[in-house]
């Protein structure tokens, strides 16, 4: 697995930019900015520690697709932890076999730090090689809408 990382602040307070982020208030919010990987990005299940989530979206051809994954911790306003178990195709979750093998057991963690009324998010994230390049280019853009969703 590669390791990412990306950085954002922003002009809010860590409560306000933690509840955004993860569409705690209103799904739409994390909907907006998780836009920029997939314009149907949302997620089914909720972010307690030790539950599942999906994170789903449709394909170019209508088709339903998506990570399955735990939330391997969560403190609130602080640190959010996901843990990738395999992958959705349809309805159906493949968490075992070749496909899957690649991506299971990385994380994506989100660390929140407040100084001053400036929130600043770090996203560590695993990744495959073959993705590393999509992440690159994806994940400032997604992070740019967070901030902009919040500072507006």
């Amino acid at each position: 697995m590669k390791k990412l990382q990306f950085k954002t602040n922003i002009h809010a307070p860590v409560a306000k930019v933690y509840d955004t982020m993860l569409g705690l208030k209103d799904k739409a919010t994390y909907e907006a900015w998780a836009a920029e990987f997939n314009p149907t990005s949302t997620f089914e299940g909720n972010w307690e520690k030790g539950t599942k989530i999906l994170f789903i979206g449709t394909d170019e051809n209508g088709e339903k697709g998506g990570m399955v994954s735990e939330i391997a911790e969560n403190i609130p306003h602080k640190f959010v932890s996901i843990r990738s178990c395999g992958i959705l195709k349809g309805d159906t979750e493949i968490t075992e076999g070749e496909e899957v093998e690649e991506w299971t057991g990385g994380l994506e963690n989100y660390t929140f730090e407040e100084h001053d009324g400036l929130t600043t998010v770090t996203v560590d994230m695993d990744t495959t090689e073959g993705y590393a390049d999509y992440f690159n280019e994806t994940y400032p853009k997604a992070l740019s809408k967070l901030k902009s969703i919040i500072e507006s």
